[in-house]
């Protein structure tokens, strides 16, 4: 589980492909403390295991479903990614609970600017539409961020200038991808009010994804 405050922004060293068609990432991470192996590390908002760490360096496999449904798959060496380690019992959730399963790759449909701050509009996958409310929650690339206007399809989000510096997010283009995830507590709520036969299941937001 993790918050969606992105503590490091780290640097793709390599990237093998495997013959299954995973993908082993050797990421320079800069944590100061290596994570043991077997922890747990968002990358761009996806959870991953830490196989083997040295120095600064940690090294995790992304497997080929994940490839196909987040922005991993884009990776190469030189690319920055976002990075957060997994709470731990006592830790501050400075975001909302992010679990790092990336619920659709979506795209950037418009960047603008108010003062400072940069508006990101995203074009929110339709299966994940009803889980996007105005100034409720949603983790993009791994960042905690809110709903500031709802439109159908596009979902905008602020990013201050903090955000722009430590993330990637002022690499952001339009037409670029990124990686959602809708706050689980909405599909809490959706499961309850199915289990009780207040509305029916919504589609799976895999298969919506690849539709759009």
């Amino acid at each position: 589980m993790f918050s969606g405050i992105v503590e490091r922004i780290g640097r793709v060293e390599r990237v093998e492909r495997t013959p299954e068609g995973s993908a082993r990432l050797a990421i320079r991470a800069g944590f100061g403390t290596p994570p043991p192996p077997g922890a747990s590390v968002a990358v761009n908002g996806v959870c991953l295991t830490v196989e083997s760490a040295h120095g600064d360096l940690i090294h995790a496999t992304a497997v080929p479903e994940t490839l196909r449904q987040t922005t991993l798959g884009r990776l190469s060496a030189g690319s920055r990614v976002n990075l957060e380690r997994a709470l731990r019992v006592g830790d501050e959730i400075g975001g909302h609970w992010v679990q790092g399963h990336v619920d659709a790759a979506a795209r950037v449909a418009s960047i603008g600017r108010t003062g400072s701050d940069v508006l990101l509009a995203v074009e929110i996958p339709g299966a994940l539409r009803p889980y996007v409310a105005p100034k409720g929650s949603l983790a993009v690339d791994g960042v905690s961020l809110t709903v500031a206007a709802w439109e159908e399809p596009h979902a905008t989000v602020a990013l201050v200038p903090y955000t722009l510096e430590h993330t990637i997010a002022s690499e952001y283009q339009e037409g670029g991808i990124v990686n959602l995830e809708v706050d689980i507590l909405a599909r809490y709520l959706e499961r309850l009010m199915v289990s009780r036969g207040i509305v029916a299941p919504s589609r799976p937001a895999a298969a919506d994804a690849r539709r759009s």
